[in-house]
């Protein structure tokens, strides 16, 4: 069992700060074993949403959930949106005490006005799969075969991780998806997600993929904003600098799990991996992931420009932006691509990822990171920021 105990402060901080805690995340992410230990500390009541008897205790969800106290834990909100307008009512009243955790497998934008109906009374956690920091960074190169869901990562032998990934994928696409009351039928989007494997880490293009799966623009717009809003894609936006340049502004697209995108490119193990062509993206992908976890960072870009100058990720912290480059080279060199990006967006420090096992610095406000050390990044970017 591997403890996710930076995930818990994050939980009980958000329950300190609202009456009302989402905490987000793809399916068998591990949030209900976090809520369960959660409530394990505390008098609380849980509904788990999927199960009938749990169903027929909220046929009456007014009357039932107000008269209860403590902390009241709701699995699989996704499934009853019409409870977040009681929830809202539930927690304006003054003589309310409880302290309400929704958990759910679909973000607010996907379940239709969650987040407006709960503005101002509701904090979200995201809970993903294992990082670096919780499993060790030794055991980097496990995770960015398998990928960080528990099943998968902790599996006795590769055959059976794979194994769990396909079955996942299946039942993702025919249960989990129409669960939301998308109707779409499984092999339409089987096929999306999988060319979808093959363009991650590009620019998005929805015209090209259209053509090649013979549908409309629109169509893939809609099945790309489903993955999204289930946690399977990342959209990561473009930044527009103020120079003089034409700038790329499509987002940039990632399979958020590696061992999903693994799956989907049918690529077993890791020696399939390292001898495929886009072994490259994955590794890019795997590290965008440790990284933004690391950072826990809310707004962050990719950058680049037509004439071929880029920056794989981009943030701000305390007003000055630094910059992130993945290579998968134990011994990265400085490009003249990174130098235009340091340039051109007065980068106050830039780290290129890599996955040898030493961290150095390459030239004045060029550090080479290694990817077991991306956990401790915010300290480093605390230490470069002055604070």
């Amino acid at each position: 069992m591997i403890a996710r105990s930076t995930h818990m402060a994050r939980l009980v901080d958000a329950l300190g700060r609202a009456p009302v805690t989402a905490l987000l995340g793809p399916r068998q992410v591990g949030k209900t074993t976090l809520a369960r230990a959660l409530a394990s500390t505390r008098p609380s009541t849980t509904f788990d949403l999927q199960l009938p008897a749990d169903q027929r205790r909220l046929e009456n969800p007014e009357y039932a959930l107000g008269q209860l106290e403590g902390l009241v834990v709701l699995d699989e909100i996704q499934l009853r949106p019409d409870l977040f307008p009681i929830l809202r009512v539930l927690v304006d009243r003054p003589d309310h005490s409880a302290r309400f955790l929704v958990l759910g497998s679909a973000s607010p934008e996907l379940v239709r006005g969650a987040s407006e109906t709960l503005a101002g009374r509701v904090a979200f956690v995201e809970l993903t799969g294992f990082d670096l920091a919780e499993v060790g960074q030794d055991a980097w190169e496990t995770l960015w075969v398998r990928g960080g869901f528990p099943r998968s990562y902790l599996s006795d032998t590769e055959a059976h991780s794979a194994a769990w990934r396909n079955d996942f994928i299946q039942t993702f696409l025919e249960r989990d998806i129409p669960q939301l009351g998308i109707r779409i039928a499984v092999p339409a989007m089987r096929r999306f997600w999988t060319m979808l494997a093959h363009y991650h880490g590009q620019t998005w293009n929805a015209s090209e993929i259209g053509r090649a799966l013979s549908v409309s623009d629109a169509t893939v717009r809609a099945y790309l904003d489903i993955l999204a809003g289930t946690f399977m894609v990342r959209q990561l936006q473009p930044w527009h600098a103020n120079v003089a340049k034409r700038q790329v502004k499509a987002p940039k697209v990632y399979l958020r799990d590696s061992g999903l995108l693994h799956t989907l490119l049918e690529l077993p193990d890791r020696h399939a991996l390292l001898g495929h062509p886009r072994v490259g993206a994955s590794w890019e992908g795997f590290a965008l992931e440790q990284v933004l976890g690391a950072l826990q960072q809310p707004a962050a870009y990719f950058w680049a420009t037509h004439a071929g100058a880029e920056l794989d990720l981009m943030f701000a912290h305390r007003g000055k932006p630094y910059g992130i480059e993945i290579k998968f080279n134990e011994a990265p060199r400085v490009t003249r691509s990174m130098r235009i990006a340091v340039s051109d967006l007065q980068l106050e420090h830039l780290w290129l990822i890599h996955p040898g096992t030493h961290t150095y610095g390459v030239e004045q406000g060029i550090t080479a990171l290694a990817i077991g050390d991306v956990g401790v990044l915010a300290a480093r970017l605390a230490e470069v920021g002055g604070g």
